[in-house]
Protein backbone atom coordinates (compact mmCIF):
# COMPACT_ATOMS: atom_id res chain seq x y z
CA UNK A 1 0.00 0.00 0.00
CA UNK A 2 0.82 3.55 -1.07
CA UNK A 3 0.33 7.48 0.01
CA UNK A 4 1.32 9.96 -2.06
CA UNK A 5 0.60 12.78 -0.12
CA UNK A 6 0.41 16.43 -2.00
CA UNK A 7 -0.69 20.14 -1.95
CA UNK A 8 1.96 21.56 1.30
CA UNK A 9 3.51 24.88 0.66
CA UNK A 10 3.53 28.63 2.05
CA UNK A 11 0.97 30.47 2.90
CA UNK A 12 -0.04 33.56 4.89
CA UNK A 13 -1.72 33.70 8.29
CA UNK A 14 -5.69 33.55 7.53
CA UNK A 15 -4.82 31.23 4.35
CA UNK A 16 -6.32 28.42 3.48
CA UNK A 17 -4.41 25.17 1.72
CA UNK A 18 -5.59 21.79 0.67
CA UNK A 19 -3.79 18.85 1.19
CA UNK A 20 -4.67 15.83 -0.90
CA UNK A 21 -3.52 11.98 -0.18
CA UNK A 22 -3.86 9.52 -3.13
CA UNK A 23 -3.80 5.66 -1.80
CA UNK A 24 -2.56 2.84 -4.38
CA UNK A 25 -2.08 -0.64 -3.87
CA UNK A 26 -4.50 -1.29 -1.43
CA UNK A 27 -8.96 -1.21 -1.23
CA UNK A 28 -9.60 2.31 0.00
CA UNK A 29 -12.53 1.63 1.19
CA UNK A 30 -11.43 -0.37 3.81
CA UNK A 31 -9.05 1.91 5.30
CA UNK A 32 -9.69 4.70 8.00
CA UNK A 33 -7.60 7.78 6.65
CA UNK A 34 -5.94 10.27 8.97
CA UNK A 35 -3.52 13.06 8.58
CA UNK A 36 -1.25 13.68 11.44
CA UNK A 37 1.18 16.50 11.82
CA UNK A 38 4.95 16.98 12.84
CA UNK A 39 6.40 20.36 13.70
CA UNK A 40 10.46 20.51 14.22
CA UNK A 41 11.14 18.87 17.58
CA UNK A 42 7.90 17.89 18.21
CA UNK A 43 6.05 14.41 18.26
CA UNK A 44 4.01 13.69 15.62
CA UNK A 45 0.55 14.92 16.46
CA UNK A 46 -3.12 14.16 15.47
CA UNK A 47 -5.09 16.37 13.23
CA UNK A 48 -8.33 14.26 11.92
CA UNK A 49 -9.16 10.87 10.43
CA UNK A 50 -12.49 9.80 8.60
CA UNK A 51 -13.73 6.62 8.96
CA UNK A 52 -13.92 4.24 6.40
CA UNK A 53 -18.08 4.96 7.07
CA UNK A 54 -18.27 7.56 5.52
CA UNK A 55 -17.94 11.55 5.66
CA UNK A 56 -20.31 12.18 8.99
CA UNK A 57 -17.40 9.82 10.38
CA UNK A 58 -14.82 11.94 11.60
CA UNK A 59 -12.29 13.01 14.08
CA UNK A 60 -10.49 16.32 14.98
CA UNK A 61 -7.56 17.28 17.55
CA UNK A 62 -9.30 20.37 19.58
CA UNK A 63 -6.58 23.11 17.84
CA UNK A 64 -8.34 22.23 14.27
CA UNK A 65 -12.01 21.69 15.04
CA UNK A 66 -13.42 24.46 12.86
CA UNK A 67 -10.67 25.10 10.96
CA UNK A 68 -9.98 22.15 8.73
CA UNK A 69 -12.36 19.40 7.60
CA UNK A 70 -11.40 16.21 6.06
CA UNK A 71 -13.44 14.05 3.83
CA UNK A 72 -12.40 11.34 1.25
CA UNK A 73 -13.51 10.52 -2.68
CA UNK A 74 -13.46 6.44 -2.62
CA UNK A 75 -13.88 6.94 -6.41
CA UNK A 76 -10.53 8.77 -6.55
CA UNK A 77 -8.91 6.66 -3.39
CA UNK A 78 -7.84 9.80 -2.60
CA UNK A 79 -8.27 11.69 1.25
CA UNK A 80 -8.61 15.29 1.27
CA UNK A 81 -7.61 17.96 4.38
CA UNK A 82 -9.26 21.55 3.76
CA UNK A 83 -7.07 24.09 6.29
CA UNK A 84 -8.66 27.54 6.62
CA UNK A 85 -8.23 30.18 9.16
CA UNK A 86 -4.51 28.74 8.84
CA UNK A 87 -2.16 29.73 11.68
CA UNK A 88 1.40 30.02 12.16
CA UNK A 89 1.32 26.79 15.00
CA UNK A 90 0.23 24.80 12.03
CA UNK A 91 3.49 24.91 10.62
CA UNK A 92 4.61 21.01 10.67
CA UNK A 93 5.25 18.52 8.18
CA UNK A 94 1.70 16.55 7.42
CA UNK A 95 1.49 12.71 7.23
CA UNK A 96 -1.65 11.02 5.67
CA UNK A 97 -1.85 7.25 7.53
CA UNK A 98 -4.51 4.52 6.61
CA UNK A 99 -5.58 2.39 9.29
CA UNK A 100 -7.35 -1.21 8.44
CA UNK A 101 -10.68 -1.47 10.00
CA UNK A 102 -13.36 0.13 12.19
CA UNK A 103 -13.33 1.87 16.08
CA UNK A 104 -15.75 4.36 17.47
CA UNK A 105 -14.14 7.13 19.04
CA UNK A 106 -11.16 9.34 18.05
CA UNK A 107 -8.52 7.06 20.79
CA UNK A 108 -8.67 4.31 18.28
CA UNK A 109 -7.17 6.39 15.56
CA UNK A 110 -5.27 8.99 17.44
CA UNK A 111 -1.73 8.02 18.11
CA UNK A 112 0.67 7.21 15.23
CA UNK A 113 1.40 3.52 16.52
CA UNK A 114 -2.19 2.46 15.68
CA UNK A 115 -1.84 3.61 11.71
CA UNK A 116 -0.53 0.60 9.71
CA UNK A 117 0.51 2.27 6.36
CA UNK A 118 1.97 6.01 6.05
CA UNK A 119 2.78 8.30 3.30
CA UNK A 120 5.73 10.94 3.08
CA UNK A 121 4.76 14.24 4.35
CA UNK A 122 4.37 17.75 2.72
CA UNK A 123 5.31 20.68 4.58
CA UNK A 124 3.10 23.55 5.18
CA UNK A 125 4.38 26.40 6.45
CA UNK A 126 1.92 29.67 7.99
CA UNK A 127 3.80 32.93 8.41
CA UNK A 128 2.72 35.06 10.67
Amino acid sequence: VQLQASGGGFVQTGGSLRLSCVVSGGTFRSYAMAWFRQAPGKEREFVAVIRRQGQSLTYYVDSVKGRFTISRDNAKSTVYLQMNSLKPEDTAAYYCAAKMGDGVGSSYYNTPDRMDYWGKGTQVTVSS
